[in-house]
C-alpha cells in the first residue's frame, strides 16, 4: 500500500505554508488578559491571501473555479493553519462548500460556490445544538409552508458566525429526517448574540424565530447533514494535530536550551520519557486523521468498511481529544513557570486546545457513539 500524498495534495501544503508563513500566533490579544473576545472578526487579510493563493477553492470542482481535491487535502491545509493559530473560518468554510456541492441544489451551488472558492462569501455551520450535548439537527425544526421552509429553534457556539454571510443550520422535518438549511446572516427572524470560545475567539448563538428560506436553499438528500457534521469532525482533529506537533517543537527548543546543574533539562530521561509519550500521542492522532479522511473521501466512490465511516472518525476524535490536552499539559509541565508567561505563544496554544479538544465533543462521547456503532455492526 501507498501512504504518500498525491503531488497536488503536496502542493497544497507548500501553497499553505507560504501563506501561513508570516502569521504571528501573538497577533491579537492574550485570551488569558480579555474580558470578551480577542477580536470582533476574523484575520480578513489573512483570508484574502488564502483566496488569493486558491486555498478557498481547494476543495470545489473545476466548474465552480477550484482545484477539485479532497477532505485528505483539506485537511493537510487545516494542519499547517493550526501550527500558527491562524484566526480564519477555514474549517467551516470549505467543509460547507463541500456540502453543497455535492448535496445542493444547482441553484444553490451557483448562488454560492464561485464567491465562496474567492473568498468574497463566508461560510460556516452551526453543529453544537442547543446546549452542545445533544444532535445539533433537534435543536431547530423545518416545517414546510408552500415553496418555503419555515425553521424555528436555537443553535450555540457556531464559529465566526458574525463575520460570515451564510450559515449552515441543520434541522429536523418532525419525521425523523435531517435537513440542511443555507440561511444568510441577514435573514428576517434571525438573531445572533455574543459568546466566547475557550480560546478567545468570538462565537455566537443563533435564535430562527420563523425563518423563512426558499426549498432551493434547504438540502433534503441522506445523510447530507451527517456526512457535514463528520466532516466538521475530522477537520477539527487536523487542527488538533497541528497544534500539538507546533506545541512539541516548541516543547523540544525550550528543554534543549534550558539548563539545570549545568546540562539541558532535554538531557534528563524524566523529561525525554515525557516527550516521547506525547510524540506517540501525535503520531496516533495522525494515523487516524487520515484513516477517517480517506473513509470520507472513499465513501463518495462506494467503498466500504466493517463499520460505516463514522466509527474511523469517532476514533479519530478520541485521539484528537485525548492527545492533545496530553501534549499541552506535558508541555507546561516541562516549561515550568515559563509555560504560563502570557509573553510566551504557548498559554494561547494550550486555550486553542482545549476548545478542540471539546469542540463537536470530548472524547467520552465520541466513545459512546462508537460504542453504539460496534453494537449496530458487530465485527466478524
Amino acid at each position: 500500500m501507498d501512504f504518500t500524498f498525491t503531488e497536488e495534495q503536496q502542493a497544497a501544503v507548500e501553497a499553505a505554508k507560504a501563506v501561513f508563513a508570516d502569521v504571528a500566533p501573538d497577533g491579537v490579544p492574550s485570551p488569558a488578559l480579555t474580558p470578551g473576545a480577542v477580536a470582533e472578526d476574523f484575520d480578513r487579510p489573512l483570508w484574502a491571501k488564502l483566496a488569493a493563493s486558491d486555498l478557498l477553492s481547494l476543495v470545489l470542482a473545476e466548474e465552480h473555479g477550484g482545484a477539485g481535491l479532497d477532505a485528505v487535502a483539506l485537511c493537510l491545509v487545516l494542519r499547517e493553519a493550526a501550527r500558527v493559530l491562524a484566526r480564519v473560518p477555514l474549517l467551516e468554510h470549505c467543509a460547507t462548500a463541500m456540502a453543497v456541492q455535492a448535496h445542493g441544489s444547482p441553484e444553490l451551488a451557483a448562488a454560492l460556490l464561485p464567491g465562496a472558492g474567492r473568498g468574497a462569501l463566508v461560510l460556516t455551520a452551526a453543529a453544537h445544538g442547543r446546549s452542545g450535548h445533544d444532535p445539533a439537527e433537534l435543536a431547530v425544526t423545518a416545517r414546510r409552508e408552500g415553496a418555503w421552509w419555515a425553521l424555528d429553534g436555537v443553535q450555540t457556539a457556531v464559529p465566526w458566525a458574525q463575520g460570515a454571510d451564510w450559515i449552515a443550520v441543520p434541522a429536523h422535518t418532525g419525521e425523523g429526517d435531517a435537513v440542511l438549511a443555507l440561511v444568510p446572516r441577514t435573514a428576517e427572524g434571525l438573531t445572533l448574540a455574543d459568546q466566547v470560545s475557550t480560546s478567545g475567539e468570538r462565537l455566537a448563538e443563533l435564535a430562527l424565530d420563523g425563518v423563512r428560506v426558499p426549498a432551493s436553499h434547504l438540502i433534503e438528500t441522506p445523510g447530507a447533514w451527517e456526512r457535514l457534521h463528520q466532516l466538521l469532525a475530522t477537520g477539527t482533529c487536523a487542527l488538533a494535530l497541528g497544534l500539538g506537533e507546533s506545541v512539541l517543537t516548541m516543547t523540544s527548543q525550550y528543554t534543549g536550551k534550558r539548563e539545570q546543574f549545568g546540562f539541558p533539562v532535554a538531557t534528563f530521561q524524566a523529561v525525554a520519557v515525557q516527550a516521547a509519550d506525547r510524540y506517540i500521542d501525535l503520531r496516533a492522532m495522525e494515523v487516524t486523521l487520515w484513516q477517517a479522511a480517506w473513509r470520507l473521501d472513499a465513501a463518495t466512490g462506494g467503498a466500504g468498511g466493517p463499520l460505516p465511516s463514522a466509527g474511523d472518525v469517532a476514533v479519530a476524535k478520541i485521539w484528537a481529544s485525548e492527545g492533545v490536552r496530553r501534549v499541552v499539559q506535558t508541555a507546561q509541565h516541562l516549561h515550568g513557570g515559563f509555560g504560563a508567561d502570557t509573553d510566551y505563544p504557548l498559554h494561547r496554544y494550550h486555550a486553542w486546545a482545549k476548545q478542540l479538544e471539546l469542540q463537536l465533543g470530548p472524547a467520552a462521547a465520541h466513545e459512546e457513539a462508537l460504542g453504539d456503532l460496534l453494537a449496530a455492526h458487530p465485527l466478524a
